[in-house]
């Protein structure tokens, strides 16, 4: 962190020099002396201190300055460091006003000019408001800062968005009193959120995912234009496919469009991976997998849509939503599944702001207390229920079917029967949703046809998926519900004819580009065994290598 500052604003070149000379003799081991010749040119100094997240420990401003008065200055730099020490300078005719002035801006001393010899009159004065300042110092924030308002669905996204690539921030709403000062150093108002300030200081307004990837230190386009592996999507499979692709020397590159980890990677607790006897949080997972790859030299991208591929005689080529592309002599497709829509009246207006399709982790602390919905009967859904219990007073688990033993695994069933907070409703859906600025109430219906309405602002949807390839029309097999046909599943008069051979057992319609994890039909939708795929397709692609040669 960067030393906390001490800043002087004097208009009269030949005082301000002075001062800063004599601060910076005493505590320029400690501290940061900053002079500024104008008030205008101090508030400028210290929005930028406040966007950096950095400290500020005592301000001296000179009484007479035009434009804008010292105690003008002092006053605004209220707003944005409240807990610094302020110190007035002025000459002796000014006394009485400067004592007035200690119940306007709640002026800590004023100090007399000329405050020569410095180690009677200036230094005391100072040490005394160094200490008071340490006493309640305003703390240093290196993190990424986020200010929106609590119930905003695209303040939620650039949350979310942080949380899923493990991007420490900080969340302030726009009640809070850091959150304002930080819209005021920025220029804004409530109207702009949300306000993205990284840690260098830099303001992002409403950024879109790419920006934001590219502002928080993400890397987002390749270093180079053409590879021997690509793999497009960062879950379980993909990131198994991009470690074992770069450590067996493929030059590898994974292009994840939104967060590495996928549906895993929102798992608050996997308890039936190998290797983990007491369960393994899917962002733990993610990252040491994410870390893996890294180190035997893959490339991770994020916010990379891909929006086509193409095949140009031995190359595939994918290209991109901004409209550039990158080659490979081979390609794996692990873009795993998305959660379907829950369609019911009202629900739609409520995403991002009390319904959430996914466990939204970063929603956890504010449910504390209520009472949250979850729908849906598989192992995720039940993951979910167990990771809310700890926070909401009561969690209620929706489902459609008469019980939990066909779709839930035997360990989950158990400890959400542990649980007394889980109450499971089972033949019910949701069939409504009411609210104003958020989520406020559902209606739920029982098999019979009774309904009810109950009072919440949490819903978490969980109920199946889709794999949403729709970028591989026209050039994938895939079967009725989008997911891509692969081995002995592809139709007859592929492109392999040609080879001489069929499909190998995770390889597409289309020689060279193979399918691994929950995006292959009639895959087992399990993290262990999307990355055994994601291995596999790896060992497969070496011998599509040796082949194509």
């Amino acid at each position: 962190m960067a030393k906390p500052a001490i800043l002087t604003v004097d208009d009269d070149p030949a005082v301000s020099r002075a001062v800063a000379r004599d601060l910076r003799k005493q505590y320029a081991e400690d501290y940061r002396i900053i002079r500024a010749d104008s008030g205008q040119e101090a508030l400028d100094a210290l929005k930028e201190l406040k966007l950096r997240g950095e400290q500020v420990a005592v301000l001296l401003a000179d009484y007479r300055m035009p434009n804008m008065t010292g105690l003008q200055f002092l006053e605004a730099a209220m707003d944005l460091f409240p807990r610094a020490r302020r110190v007035l300078l002025t000459a002796y005719a000014d006394t009485d006003a400067a004592i007035q002035a200690i119940n306007v801006v709640d002026l800590d001393h004023y100090l007399l000019k000329p405050w020569h010899p410095p180690e009677e009159k200036l230094y005391p004065v100072i040490d005394a408001m160094i200490e008071a300042w340490k006493a309640a110092p305003d703390r240093p924030v290196a993190d990424v800062k986020v200010v929106g308002h609590r119930w905003s669905a695209p303040s939620f996204k650039v949350r979310d968005f942080l949380a899923r690539n493990m991007v420490s921030y900080r969340w302030y709403t726009t009640d809070d009193a850091e959150g304002r000062r930080l819209l005021t150093a920025a220029g804004l108002t409530e109207a702009d959120v949300p306000l993205v300030v990284t840690q260098e200081g830099k303001t992002l307004v409403a950024p879109g995912e790419a920006e934001l990837a590219a502002q928080v230190g993400l890397t987002t386009t390749p270093a180079s234009d053409f590879y021997d592996l690509v793999v497009v999507g960062g879950g379980p499979a993909g990131l198994g496919a991009a470690v074992y692709g770069a450590s067996e020397g493929l030059r590898t590159v994974l292009l994840e469009e939104r967060a590495t980890g996928g549906q895993a990677g929102q798992s608050s607790r996997i308890e039936n991976y190998l290797g983990f006897p007491d369960g393994v949080s899917g962002a733990q997972l993610t990252d040491r997998a994410r870390r893996q790859a890294v180190k035997f030299g893959a490339e991770l991208l994020t916010a990379c849509k891909v929006t086509r591929l193409a095949v140009q005689g031995s190359a595939r080529v994918l290209h991109f939503e901004d409209g550039t592309t990158i080659a490979a002599h081979s390609v794996i497709l692990a873009t795993g599944v998305a959660y379907r829509r829950l369609h019911a009246p009202g629900l739609e207006q409520f995403h991002g702001r009390g319904v959430y399709y996914g466990s939204a982790s970063t929603e956890a602390p504010s449910c504390s207390d209520q009472d949250v919905y979850i729908v849906g009967g598989a192992n995720s859904a039940g993951q979910a229920a167990m990771f809310f219990s700890r926070y909401a007073r009561r969690v209620h688990l929706v489902i459609r079917a008469p019980s939990l033993d066909a779709s839930m695994s035997r360990y989950l069933i158990e400890q959400i029967a542990a649980v007394p907070t889980i109450v499971v409703h089972p033949c019910t859906e949701i069939v409504g949703a009411d609210g104003d600025e958020h989520l406020e109430r559902l209606t739920l219906r029982t098999v019979d046809g009774t309904e009810r309405t109950v009072d919440s602002s949490w819903l978490f949807i969980f109920i199946g998926a889709e794999p949403r390839t729709d970028w591989l029309e026209g050039v994938v097999q895939r079967d009725a519900r989008g997911f891509v046909l692969t081995g002995p599943d592809v139709a007859a008069g592929s492109d392999h004819l040609a080879l001489g051979r069929d499909p190998y057992h995770l390889e597409s319609s289309v020689p060279g580009v193979f399918a691994a994890g929950d995006v292959r039909a009639d895959s087992v939708k399990r993290v262990a065994s999307a990355v055994g795929e994601g291995a596999m397709a790896v060992s497969l692609v070496h011998r599509y290598l040796v082949e194509a040669q």
